[in-house]
């Protein structure tokens, strides 16, 4: 009977079938002469009329297409460059009637196609017309064969097609589709879905739809087969696998274990799927084969590469795989960043005195020397559970944020990282490490009150920080790199006391969240929003000038630049403070010659960031090139400031360009920012004593920023 069903049920989808075959042999015989007079360059495509099918997927449908940009634009086209693309006339009579086609399998069934063609010069100018009419209307979706399945209605929610949609016949079929993978996952592992009645009022303009659904027999995983292992251990590959044997039939356990199996890095090839040579339909036991072919396990990279805020930068690493015959894995990584920058041998080239890396001059804290970092890590996958993994790592590194502070430290770490039933990772990882951060001396005089040399000294001491951090995030996107649909929430916390390993000097906890979100709104539009926020809490300590709340300046939240607060430089947004030599102070307390004043970003211990942006295709290039407008605002602060509340949010809007590179978007914005530099606390530094006078507190400098910032980076801002 059920075959009787289907064979019913998707006949008028086996006569579209023959409609479209007969139409492509009729008009596309293999081997026919092209009409030499007819050895046209299409030089434009266009579509009119189509509301309800994108211009996008109108081409897709159709032989003709249009010659690529350069062969196609009036004003280039004369330079002979770019893909020309030849008119064919037997196809273009057949485009029509594959326009009109696919208008009526979306439920358009009266849709018309007119075409305009203008030949001249060699070229040809191309116009359909289309003329949708009204559409058949969905107005009864009945689906049978559900009545045993416990809550039946999380099978039937948010399907493609649904009453009042027009009847599409691709979503009728994605419909069925979606309810069949809905049941296999939910332990059916024969369902299957049929046709029975497709029923259109041409009148009316209604369509009364049935689906059958044969649910089949409730099943579990039986034996399990591994095929294909060499080196790699047969117990490991099953330790990787999501499911066991007696457990519930599910089709996305079978997904999420070859997920597995790839993301170990052992395979190039690997597949966990139903045994169907050794399954019976009504079988309670579903048999497993897991296929799966050995990659390297051995691999060396290296890169170089070059940043505005890094000069130049390169790294080299190593890593074996199946370590031990259990999956694990042994890396090595080393990094140097700022190469070129400063004086000091092999790699000091005083680069930032050129225009190479000339942003780095003004950046006396981050920028003087070479950064570095030597991680080696061992990493145990499936450990307790095919879902968790456990990384141990040693590290030494000397790293700097731009103008704020430069850390150097060797340590260790250890990590547990899993992944839960609805893919939303969390990890968790405890950190010690023994180190020294150095920042200007009047950023620990304005934040932290130690203005004493002998306070600064001790803020600068190396000590043991140890901290217990825990991540959890959950993104749905639908690209990683440039996503124009779905959402990613982050949640971070980091906890930094004496009970847990750290120094006196390095107790704090810090809480970061962070949301993005992607709508699209039409054809290649889509508008992008993020809020970003933090917030650090640390107890009071004694200083030999007196008491504060001492978080260390790596902890702190810098904001501005290419990813946050657009309108400012890096970490530009937000409290500073204002250094002049002694020698340049007058005897009102004011600096001689401004040009001397140097900036000092101190952070807070306060974030909010918030962003919107309207991503646009560009009227040239398309595919390759976007545009986006964009309005930025966020604020840092110190709660709690000596120099009063400062707690402000900074708006600025811009415009940008974005070219698609294999990397991610390579874009520059240019954002409007009508500030002026904030008033901050201006200190006179003596060079010989080395101690720092607080002149006044609300300073800010003779001569504003230019009213527009430009960034330049690859990859969305967010």
């Amino acid at each position: 009977m059920l075959q009787n069903l289907a064979v019913r049920g998707w006949r008028a989808v086996g006569r579209l079938a023959a409609i479209v075959a007969v139409a492509v042999l009729a008009t596309a015989r293999p081997g026919a002469a092209q009409d030499p007079d007819q050895d046209l360059i299409i030089r434009s495509l266009k579509f009119e009329g189509n509301e309800s099918i994108s211009d996008l997927a109108l081409r897709a449908a159709i032989v003709n297409t249009e010659s690529s940009f350069f062969a196609s634009s009036p004003l280039l086209r004369w330079i002979n460059l770019g893909d020309k693309r030849r008119f064919n006339e037997r196809e273009f009579r057949a485009d029509a009637a594959r326009i009109r086609l696919l208008y009526q399998v979306t439920g358009y069934l009266e849709a018309t196609v007119d075409t305009v063609v203008r030949r001249g010069g060699g070229n040809v100018f191309i116009k359909f017309i289309v003329h949708e009419g009204r559409p058949v209307l969905v107005e009864r979706l009945a689906i049978e064969g559900l009545d045993s399945i416990p809550r039946r209605e999380l099978i039937t929610r948010d399907l493609p097609l649904r009453v009042g949609m027009p009847y599409n016949r691709y979503l009728l079929v994605a419909t069925a589709d979606t309810i069949q993978n809905r049941l296999r996952d939910r332990g059916y592992p024969t369902a299957a879905v049929f046709a029975r009645n497709r029923a259109v009022d041409r009148e009316k303009y209604t369509a009364n739809l049935e689906l059958v659904v044969d649910p089949g027999r409730p099943a579990v995983i039986g034996p399990i087969t591994v095929t294909g292992t060499q080196a790699v251990d047969t117990s490991f590959v099953r330790a990787l696998l999501t499911t066991r044997t007696g457990r519930p039939f599910r089709q996305s356990d079978l997904y999420r274990s070859q997920v597995n199996l790839y993301q170990s890095g052992l395979f190039r090839y690997a597949t966990v799927q139903m045994d169907t040579l050794s399954f019976t339909i009504g079988d309670p036991r579903v048999p497993i084969a897991v296929r799966v072919e050995e990659g390297g396990l051995y691999r060396a990279r290296a890169g170089l590469g070059y940043g505005t805020n890094d000069c130049f930068r390169m790294n080299a690493g190593w890593t074996a795989r199946n370590v031990g015959g259990r999956g694990q894995t042994f890396d090595v990584f080393g990094r140097l960043s700022k190469i070129g920058v400063g004086t000091a041998p092999p790699f000091g080239l005083s680069a930032e005195r050129s225009w190479v890396c000339g942003s780095l001059a003004t950046d006396s804290i981050g920028s003087r020397e070479l950064n570095y970092s030597l991680t080696t890590s061992f990493r145990r996958p499936a450990f307790l559970s095919p879902s968790n993994a456990m990384t141990v790592a040693l590290f030494a590194e000397r790293r700097s944020e731009f103008r704020v502070y430069q850390r150097e430290e060797i340590g260790a770490s250890l990590t547990f990282n899993r992944e839960t039933l609805r893919r939303v990772p969390i990890a968790l990882s405890y950190r010690v490490s023994y180190g020294r951060t150095d920042a200007d001396a009047v950023s620990f005089c304005s934040v932290f009150n130690a203005c004493l040399q002998s306070d600064v000294d001790r803020l600068r001491e190396r000590r043991v920080l140890a901290t217990l951090t825990g991540t959890v995030s959950r993104q749905r996107v639908n690209n990683l790199l440039d996503p124009s649909r779905g959402s990613v929430y982050t949640l971070e916390t980091t906890f930094s006391s004496r009970l847990i390993g750290s120094s006196r000097f390095s107790q704090f906890t810090r809480f970061v969240g962070s949301a993005s979100w992607y709508r699209p709104l039409g054809e290649g539009v889509v508008l992008a929003a993020a809020l970003r926020g933090g917030l650090v809490i640390a107890p009071e300590l004694d200083l030999d000038a007196e008491s504060a709340n001492f978080v260390p300046p790596e902890q702190r939240f810098y904001a501005g630049g290419a990813n946050d607060v657009r309108g400012f430089d890096r970490n530009e947004l937000g409290p500073s403070v204002y250094v002049v030599p002694s020698t340049f102070v007058d005897s009102t307390g004011l600096p001689t010659d401004p040009g001397e004043v140097r900036v000092a970003p101190t952070g807070g211990n306060t974030l909010v960031v918030g962003n919107l942006e309207l991503r646009l295709p560009s009227p040239v290039l398309p595919d390759r090139v976007r545009w986006a407008a964009f309005l930025d605002a966020g604020g840092v602060w110190d709660r709690g400031s000596r120099f009063g509340a400062n707690a402000q949010i900074r708006f600025t809007p811009g415009f940008g360009v974005r070219i698609a590179t294999p990397l991610g978007p390579a874009r520059l914005d240019v954002a409007y920012n009508g500030y002026s530099r904030p008033r901050g606390a201006l200190y006179a530094a003596d060079a010989a004593t080395r101690e720092l006078t607080l002149l006044r507190t609300d300073y800010r400098p003779a001569g504003g920023r230019s009213e527009f910032n430009f960034q330049l980076s690859v990859g969305q801002a967010f």
